[in-house]
């Protein structure tokens, strides 16, 4: 577990942003179990690459996307232990990934973006990703 004054100002890097965090696991299971709509999930972490890409990329893909997810929530792997794990049962058959991001339609995980796809790549081509995953899975087109 990570001291809570080291890791404030990365939850705030994304609940400024617009991200509900999900502390606990009763409030994974309340938002994700049988939720209609689309959901954005980002597994936050404490290390560089979430830092470097992935919290900035998915805060550009909000911003700058048309077809925008009807939520955004977050759980913090290493420090809300009971959170991230719960979150997992609904990331399943993927491995346990942080940072990752989640892309969930009417309670159905519809695409995931592993640690390894975040490794190595910039807050730019993870922003591009995830706005063509949300014009795929989340656009008025998609939803026909």
């Amino acid at each position: 577990m990570y001291p809570e004054h080291l890791v404030a100002p990365m939850r705030q890097d994304l609940t400024s942003a617009g991200f509900q965090e999900l502390r606990t696991a009763e409030e994974v299971d309340q938002l994700l179990k049988d939720h209609k709509g689309t959901t954005l999930l980002v597994v936050n972490s404490v290390c560089g690459c979430a830092a470097g890409a992935a919290r900035p990329g998915v805060k550009a893909a909000v911003k700058y996307s048309e077809a925008k997810p009807d939520k955004l929530v977050t759980v913090f792997a290493g420090v809300d232990k009971e959170a991230t794990q719960k979150a997992r049962e609904y990331l399943l058959p993927y491995p346990p990934s942080s940072p990752a991001v989640a892309l969930f339609k009417d309670g159905e995980l519809v695409h995931f973006v592993e640690r390894h796809h975040i490794e190595g790549r910039n807050a730019q081509m993870i922003a591009e990703h995830l706005i063509e995953a949300f014009d795929e899975f989340f656009s008025e087109s998609a939803a026909k």
